[in-house]
């Protein structure tokens, strides 16, 4: 059972670290602002960071990981491109990422509630993730 929810939270933690760091991507060159964008950059190399750590699990185990979902992956994109086309603002960037970040608390949340038998670095891995979105949510207050 441990094992098995080990595998099942790092591919969860995997499909958020991708997802993260594609609406990062998908923003950055909207960015007026120096310092929203380096925080956003550095909220990005956590996420690459994390996702490197992320990797040496899952390989561990012989899993390849989990990919977002596509047709998530498609509505940010779509809600983003919309959005932006309306408004090219840090405040609309914030709002886009804000928005992403607090999906990423609640669906990372959930699943570390879920899989309560995985090992504590999965555990800790998924709780840095929840951590380091919640800090960029918070931080991103400031361009709303």
């Amino acid at each position: 059972m441990i094992e098995q929810d080990t595998v099942k939270l790092l591919r969860e933690c995997d499909a958020g670290v991708k997802m993260g760091v594609s609406s990062i991507d998908d923003v950055l060159d909207y960015v007026k602002s120096s310092e929203l964008k380096q925080q956003l950059v550095h909220c990005k190399d956590e996420h690459i960071n994390i996702d490197r750590e992320l990797q040496g699990l899952l390989d561990r185990y012989h899993d390849d990981g989990k990919n977002p979902n596509p047709i998530a992956k498609g509505m940010s994109y779509i809600k983003t491109n919309a959005k932006l086309a309306m408004e090219k603002s840090d405040a609309t960037v914030s709002d886009l990422i804000t928005d992403g970040c607090n999906m990423g608390v609640k669906s990372l949340s959930r699943y570390l509630n879920q899989y309560k038998a995985a090992d504590e670095s999965s555990k800790n891995i998924a709780k840095r993730l929840i951590d380091s979105e919640a800090n960029l949510a918070e931080q991103l207050r400031a361009y709303l």
